[in-house]
């Protein structure tokens, strides 16, 4: 039988990848994907030498359609997928030395790697030849192609790529999925927890460090606690409480644009999903990558099952802590639970014998965090001096009398005093000189 990559058409030929195609036995997911399917598709349009030429062009235009949506060749696809798979060898080889894998585990793995060569060497060239001669068309239709586009040249991609047989290469793949890990987590950066899944986010707040100034303790703090939990020292829990517009938020997003090449991951979680956060937790535990939860202003209600759910987490249960999680919080509320004076225990109040404990409870819950950051609301110096370095790093000449001058004007008219604000202030000024004033 020929090679894949033959341009000689044979029915025998497409059958023989369509049967290894349906006997991968982990790394199915490569060709559930838009493109994988799209490929499958082809292959069964093509089966026979008398298909329906209307049904094979429609098949090519589908499978070039999905390679053209991603950007991607045929052959860097599979490896891509072969790298971000999540399955049972990929999560068990991230926890455990490769002597240690099941004899069974890696004879799959094996036989998938071949598999998965036979359809690498099904080159999108030979698709097109193949789609002309059963199609009888004059010219075989255009290829997709363009230069290798993988993300990430690591020497496990180069040794597939020169490889005589995958199979060799299980090693190889156990030790790069237990450095770089699987899945959405290696992927993405940025990830939140919706629906009850973890979901990838393609494009987060590209906000730096550099850029947020005026809480440099702070920011010397937050940025030491990060550095413990990325050397795998334990790392305490952060609230960071102050005034609105302060940058509490953008602090944190900004971790992630300093820190994602040394697997820092970000994983926003909702006030109304921290009820999911110990079966969160758990799914982090054992994986490469090292994740601050972040939970943007937070709050509860009494009798919030939130509040139940991040006091687990904070204090621990007789489940060990995993040390690559943090909890990182915002809030513009020092006490966290809200108080009402009708909570306060009266000597009439026959409802609760300790009702001064549940209070303090209450009052005591930020106390929970290792670390509580304040951000006082940015005086006029403070927030002078973040106006002046947003307007150099925007590269706006303007005489300082007058930038501060516009810059107070902004905060009396607007929002007041804060890092928002200036942020705001400044990103207008720059439009309307790009617009207006160089005209």
């Amino acid at each position: 039988m020929p090679t894949a990559s033959s341009s000689s058409y044979s029915h025998a030929q497409v059958q023989f990848l369509q049967r290894q195609a349906a006997s991968l036995l982990l790394y199915q997911s490569v060709l559930q994907s838009e493109v994988g399917i799209a490929f499958l598709d082809l292959l069964q349009a093509i089966r026979y030498t008398d298909a329906d030429a209307r049904g094979c062009l429609q098949a090519y235009g589908g499978y070039f359609y999905a390679l053209a949506a991603i950007n991607q060749n045929w052959e860097d696809y599979l490896i891509t997928q072969i790298l971000i798979s999540d399955n049972p060898f990929s999560r068990l080889a991230q926890q455990r030395d490769f002597k240690d894998l099941p004899l069974a585990l890696l004879a799959a793995t094996e036989h998938d790697l071949q598999v998965l060569q036979s359809l690498y060497e099904c080159s999108s060239a030979s698709l097109s030849e193949w789609v002309q001669t059963v199609a009888h068309l004059p010219v075989s239709p255009v290829v997709w192609y363009r230069e290798q586009n993988l993300k990430i040249e690591t020497k496990l991609i180069v040794s597939l790529q020169k490889l005589e047989n995958w199979a060799d290469a299980v090693e190889e793949l156990a030790a790069y999925y237990r450095q770089f890990g699987t899945g959405l987590f290696a992927q993405y950066h940025a990830l939140r927890w919706q629906d009850g899944k973890f979901v990838g986010i393609r494009y987060h707040d590209p906000v730096r460090l550099d850029t947020l100034v005026g809480y440099e303790s702070q920011q010397d703090t937050l940025i030491k606690n990060t550095e413990f939990l990325l050397s795998g020292e334990v790392a305490l829990h952060i609230l960071l409480y102050g005034s609105r517009g302060s940058g509490k938020s953008s602090l944190v997003k900004a971790l992630l644009n300093e820190y994602g090449d040394r697997h820092l991951r970000l994983l926003e979680v909702a006030k109304s999903d921290l009820r999911d956060l110990p079966k969160i937790v758990e799914q982090l535990r054992g994986v490469p990558q090292k994740f601050i939860i972040f939970v943007d202003d937070l709050s509860f209600e009494e009798d919030d099952d939130a509040f139940k759910a991040l006091k687990v987490v904070l204090e621990g249960n007789l489940t060990a802590r995993p040390q690559n999680v943090v909890v990182y919080a915002t809030s513009n509320r020092r006490h966290l639970i809200r108080e009402f004076f009708a909570d306060r225990p009266t000597p009439k109040d026959h409802e609760e014998i300790h009702a001064w404990d549940t209070m303090q409870e209450k009052l005591s819950f930020s106390d929970r965090f290792g670390l509580t950051l304040t951000f006082e609301a940015a005086d006029q110096k403070t927030y002078l001096k973040i106006v002046r370095h947003l307007a150099a790093q925007a590269k706006i000449h303007i005489s300082q009398d007058d930038l501060e001058y516009q810059a107070l004007q902004w905060a009396t008219r607007h929002n007041g005093r804060s890092g928002r604000t200036a942020q705001q202030f400044v990103d207008f000024l720059k439009a309307d000189f790009a617009l207006y004033k160089c005209k």
